[in-house]
Order: C-alpha cells, then structure tokens, then sequence
C-alpha cells in the first residue's frame, strides 16, 4: 500500500516546490520514492501474470526546465511506465499518483509518422475489430472510451466523411480512468490497477496487428 505520508510529501511538495525545501526534506522524498518504488514493483509482478513486461521505468522527480518557461523544479506526482515485450505486444501502459488522484493509463501516447500511418491504413482496411474491442463491456465500464489528441478535420488525403472519420482523426491511442487518491490506502488496490491494464489488452492487439502486418496480412520487419 501507499501510506498517507507519501501522499502528504506530494501535497507539501505541490505547496512548496522550490529547491531549499526539497533539500531540507529529501529523506522524507526518498521514504516516499521507495514505497511508490515498491508499489510499481507489485503492480509489475501481477500484471506479468496477465502479460508479459519488460520492465517497469519509474521517472525521475525532477522536471526538465530546458523548454519550458515553468521553472518550478520538481514534478508534484510520483509516475511509472510498464513496457510490454517483444514486437508483437505493442502499446504501454502507465500510472501516475499525486496528492488529488490516481491515473491509470494505457496506449499509443506518441506514434511516429509512419506507425500513425499504419494505423490509419488498418482503420480504412477494417476498422471493425477495433470496433469490437471497444464494445467489451469491462474496457466501457472501467475507461468509458478512446481519448487522446486528434486532428479536427480529417487527415491530409482522407475523405472527411469517410465513416470511420472518427478513429481516423487520432493522433493519440489511449485509454484513462482516474481514482480518488485515497483508493491507495486499500490493501489491494496494486491489483486493481493491474487489471485495469490488462483489460486494454484486445485494444493493444488490435493496434499491434494494424502496426505489424500490412495490407495482406505480412509481417512487416521480416
């Protein structure tokens, strides 16, 4: 479990994020850091019961200031990414725990020009069994929906009244559901937030065989 002093760091943090306090409260961060470590650690092992993970990546604390004009120093949110093995388990999955709530995420946060455009190639070809995966009545129930940036036209060549125009527009693959913070006091909430992420799994795949195979069914980097 998370314990109220870990979520008590995050709310102090979000009230005083600058340099001095943090160093005068650095062993309270790492206490913090460690159990939010431990967690990670034992959503990784029961998801790996449902899928198979590389690793699990927990990010650093401290916010990159090179591109930004907010310098306020540090992250007010601890956040761990779990990646997926092998080329055919595509898409990742991903929380993040400050002191107001729980996100649990999963998906295709960034696709790079030519992935999106495999997918949208998938979607013209047969966008029914991405369809189909949306219609599970658990993916509805714990995450609503797709979300994620998209295009408010139609992509560069589409027809905009395409029937699919919908899935056609994204630019983002992602499913999300939020918690109130203190869901981390349960006992066993590491195990909720497993099977949220394993039920984006037949949304994964569907996006993975989009992605993998082309148009007549060929593995692409054979």
């Amino acid at each position: 479990m998370i314990n109220q002093e870990t979520i008590n760091f995050l709310k102090e943090l979000t009230l005083n994020n600058n340099r001095d306090w943090f160093q005068e409260h650095k062993s309270w961060y790492e206490t913090a850091k460690n159990e939010f470590k431990s967690f990670v650690q034992q959503v990784k092992s029961e998801l790996s019961e449902m899928d198979k993970i590389e690793k699990a990546k927990v990010y650093r604390i401290y916010r990159d200031l090179r591109f930004t004009k907010d310098k306020t120093p540090y992250k007010t949110h601890f956040s761990a990414q779990f990646m997926r093995k092998g080329k055919h388990r595509r898409g990742g999955f991903y929380m993040q725990i400050s002191e107001a709530e729980v996100l649990v995420a999963g998906g295709f946060w960034g696709p790079d020009k030519n992935d999106l455009q495999y997918i949208r190639e998938g979607i013209l070809a047969d966008a029914e069994p991405l369809r189909e995966a949306f219609k599970n009545k658990e993916i509805r129930n714990r995450f609503g929906g797709l979300t994620g940036e998209e295009l408010k036209t139609a992509p560069r060549g589409y027809d905009r009244e395409h029937p699919d125009i919908d899935l056609l527009r994204k630019k983002q693959f992602l499913l999300m559901r939020k918690y109130q913070v203190d869901k981390v006091f349960e006992k066993n909430f590491h195990s909720q937030v497993a099977t949220d992420f394993a039920t984006m799994i037949p949304v994964f795949q569907v996006l993975t065989d989009y992605l993998v195979y082309d148009g007549n069914g060929v593995d692409r980097s054979n």
